[in-house]
């Protein structure tokens, strides 16, 4: 059985309607942006992409950020910034735990059950 790293408090809140293979995520969303908390049982590459300002901190695992071609390699404990519309991409450890906060309330959808 595989380690449940978010408690149920977590793992009942809607779950994110997220594109990357392997990426999933439980939202919590507010008029002002949308907290996911993230999980990824293999190793995923996000591709570039851009959006509104994003702030997140890596809980377990480790990424591979790269901000405007600028790569950084975070552990747990690191945290990362990343401007309105920056170029970004990642490639995400097997294992890696998360939690991201969106300034837009919509950044993902929320899957229906």
């Amino acid at each position: 059985m595989a380690e449940q790293f978010y408690p149920d408090l977590i793992r009942n809140l809607p779950e994110a309607d997220i594109n990357w293979l392997g990426l999933r995520g439980w939202a919590l969303v507010s008029k002002n942006g949308q907290a996911v908390f993230m999980e990824c049982d293999q190793e995923t590459r996000v591709g570039e992409h851009s959006h509104g300002a994003q702030f997140g901190v890596v809980l377990k695992g480790s990424l591979e950020l790269t901000v405007e071609g600028e790569m950084r390699k975070l552990q747990p404990g690191d945290t990362y910034a990343i401007p309105e519309g920056a170029v970004h991409s990642a490639v995400l450890s097997a294992g890696f735990k998360a939690l991201d906060v969106f300034e837009e309330p919509d950044r993902y959808k929320i899957k229906n059950k």
